[in-house]
């Protein structure tokens, strides 16, 4: 069942986090970090375990991002991941946003969602915050991709 994180859900999203981190395929977070944007996540859990989570993150008046989607790889293929990016995309409708991004190392994936590849130079400088975090910049190899929510 997806529901909006929970305080209580930051340690295990973290956890979750940091294996698709050290691998290379996302950005770390620490606590404090996720603890100041709890709001933006989805999660699911199933008896007691997270299973997966996903962050829409407002950058702007008309623009968020579809961010830290990550699924535990024992129940990886099974459509959590798309529920978990459908709730985002949901809620930005709700909210009144026109366009959603992602940077991500999985394009087939978004696609499959309606996400169109966009080249980076599309998308406003205050995107690329976090980008100086990490340890590939400025030589980002993610794509960025965008849904238009209109």
């Amino acid at each position: 069942m997806i529901r909006k994180a929970q305080i209580s859900d930051v340690k295990a999203i973290q956890k979750l986090l940091m294996k698709y981190a050290g691998q290379g395929d996302m950005l770390s977070r620490s606590l404090s970090e996720l603890y100041e944007s709890i709001r933006d996540f989805y999660v699911v859990v199933d008896d007691g375990k997270l299973l997966g989570a996903a962050a829409l993150h407002i950058v702007w008046d008309d623009l968020a991002e579809v961010r830290s989607v990550a699924v535990a790889e024992e129940v990886g293929r099974r459509g959590i991941g798309s529920q978990l990016v459908q709730a985002c995309i949901d809620e930005a409708r709700q909210i009144g946003l026109r366009r959603i991004f992602c940077l991500t190392y999985r394009p087939d994936f978004f696609a499959t969602l309606g996400f169109r590849l966009v080249d980076k130079s599309e998308l406003p400088q205050k995107v690329w915050g976090d980008c100086i975090k990490c340890v590939k910049f400025p030589d980002c190899d993610e794509n960025a991709m965008i849904l238009d929510l209109n």
